[in-house]
């Protein structure tokens, strides 16, 4: 999906700033009976470049590492690097998330594993987990319907297959309507974070003017969003003009500091600084469920991308079983035990 990147100034200095160095990273956690994972990762570059300043997901020495050289169908060169390691459990996974020192090293990641035995299957669960960024915030689902919400959490390919098929009219009208509900959204979250942290910066001190609900009553949504359409927010912000309009002149001076600084923590949490990757989880036995997207292996996949754990953790789960055999021929045993008893005892009556 391409989606329009909104930029205004109390949205903070708000860029995104994408690398021509980000590799194409796919992370395949193979998970295991016992709880252990084979984590296997894969990374595609147009340049021999993997260094931690554009990686996705840490990995080190201990692991198994395969450098090689491929060629696309129209002869480009592809660097891949291909690694691999066996974690004991969850636990060690998360251990590499807390001394990652890559470059999604601010976003708090971690892995849970659960397994439960039910007689005659035993039934399993793993899940991959991003943390949220926000304090608090406004979530998606307050600004988009259920079907667009589908279409804002599927992959690219997906959607790019229906926006070029026979009814592209109708997909990219639709596109276009989720990605301008988005922006409201990010831009009422923006807004939402700014005041919390500026109240948590003034200590209060500046009283209960500058609170969502007495902005909203100003109509500062609709103000900021009226700027933004016309290009004009970074000027509108660093004159002072919208907080001299919201709160008043004589604290513009007083206050302009903190007001400064909440914007930028705002935007940090808002607009994370973050290269996008896709996850995959392969489960043992026959899955049950998931709330991932399917591929051509039937493996569960992700994509990941910030704006998916603003004011929500991001969680990839999905559900498998297997067949406890032994609990079936133990059983069957036991069945024929207690039927030969009965019939021993009809015999014997008789």
């Amino acid at each position: 999906m391409k989606r329009r990147i909104i930029k205004t100034g109390v949205l903070i200095m708000l860029t995104l700033m994408f690398s021509c160095d980000e590799p194409e990273t796919v992370v395949t956690n193979i998970v295991h009976p016992d709880g252990s994972v084979t984590r296997k990762i894969e990374m595609k570059n147009i340049v021999n470049k993997f260094d931690l300043s554009v990686l996705q997901v840490p990995f080190d020495s201990t692991w198994i590492v395969k450098d090689s050289l491929e060629f696309t169908e129209d002869g480009d060169t592809i660097w891949v690097k291909r690694a691999e390691k066996l974690f004991k459990n969850t636990d060690e996974i998360n251990m590499t998330y807390q001394a990652d020192s890559g470059y999604n090293k601010d976003v708090t990641r971690s892995t849970e594993f659960r397994k439960k035995f039910k007689w005659f299957n035993t039934e399993y669960r793993f899940a991959e987990i991003i943390d949220k960024t926000m304090s608090g915030g406004y979530p998606l689902s307050d600004f988009l319907t259920q079907e667009e919400l589908q279409w804002f959490y599927s992959p690219e390919n997906i959607n790019d297959e229906k926006e070029n098929g026979p009814d592209s009219l109708k997909y990219r009208t639709f596109s276009d309507t989720v990605d301008t509900r988005v922006e409201k959204c990010l831009i009422k979250n923006v807004a939402s974070e700014w005041v919390l942290e500026f109240n948590r910066l003034t200590g209060g001190r500046a009283g209960n003017k500058l609170t969502m609900e007495s902005l909203n009553e100003k109509g500062f949504i609709k103000f900021v969003e009226s700027w933004y359409e016309v290009n004009k927010f970074d000027s509108v912000w660093s004159t002072g003009f919208m907080f001299k309009d919201f709160y008043g002149k004589s604290d513009l001076l007083k206050y302009k500091a903190e007001a400064d600084s909440a914007a930028a923590l705002a935007g940090e949490r808002v607009f994370v600084d973050f290269n996008d990757y896709t996850v995959r989880i392969a489960m043992p036995g026959k899955l049950i469920g998931t709330n991932g997207f399917m591929d051509s292996t039937r493996i569960s996949f992700w994509p990941v991308k910030s704006e998916y754990f603003l004011t929500q953790p991001y969680e990839m789960w999905a559900e498998s079983k297997t067949t406890n055999i032994w609990v079936w021929v133990v059983s069957a045993i036991f069945l024929v035990f207690v039927l030969g008893g009965i019939i021993f005892r009809a015999i014997k009556k008789g």
